[in-house]
């Protein structure tokens, strides 16, 4: 690929991962909740679901899902689902945070579970239908078809793994900075409240909506 198609890439992709969207609301909760180390392991979780999507838009999976139209609703409704779940699950963290007037030290990586940091950060990139409707338009401009598709689409996932982790891991770690204006109960409670509502929100806006758009 010519140098200038991989800058072409690298500043695409970079601002697609530095616009707020999903994956940062998710970063910002769960370094709220436990520490960088729990915002640092979302990201690696988040991260590594973008190589599914590789894979599915080099085998031609991801066109079926813009095909079919019950798998592809179907694939909607899981990922809008659990998007609600985890919202459900800010919401009910923001309330008791407001109710049990949590102190600084409690908001420590003592509450950080890296099997569950890392999980839920894979599910929610893998179940976002925009992020493989994202990769089959995308990546395949930037394919040479006289070479391995796959291997290409790995590589690609590559640059865009390294940007991601980088971008997530510093938000992470500036969120853990301000731990002790975060730990405050008022602030807590509104934080996890307010990321609760954008997750549900989106879970909704996917779910309700006709057409996926990018």
């Amino acid at each position: 690929m010519p140098i200038t198609e991989w800058i072409a890439f690298v500043v695409a992709i970079s601002i697609l991962t530095i616009t707020p969207g999903l994956d940062t609301v998710l970063v910002i909760r769960n370094t709220s909740r436990g520490g960088w180390k729990d915002g640092v392991t979302s990201s690696f979780g988040i991260c590594s679901g973008l190589f599914v999507h590789a894979t599915l838009s080099a085998v031609g999976i991801s066109f079926i899902l813009v095909q079919s139209a019950w798998l592809f609703q179907t694939v909607k409704i899981i990922g809008a689902a659990y998007l609600i779940y985890l919202g459900i699950c800010s919401l009910r963290s923001g309330w008791k945070a407001g109710s049990l007037g949590i102190v600084a030290n409690q908001i420590s990586d003592n509450q950080f579970n890296m099997k569950r940091s890392f999980s839920e950060g894979f599910l929610s990139n893998v179940l976002n239908p925009k992020t493989a409707i994202f990769y089959l338009a995308f990546l395949p401009q930037f394919i040479n078809p006289e070479g391995s598709a796959i291997t290409q689409s790995f590589i690609l996932a590559g640059i865009h793994f390294i940007l991601a982790m980088v971008w997530q891991s510093s938000l992470a770690f500036v969120i853990e900075r301000a731990k002790s204006w975060l730990a405050k109960p008022k602030t807590n409670q509104w934080l996890q409240s307010l990321t609760g509502c954008v997750m549900v929100g989106l879970g909704l806006q996917l779910l309700l909506s006709k057409n996926v758009r990018l």
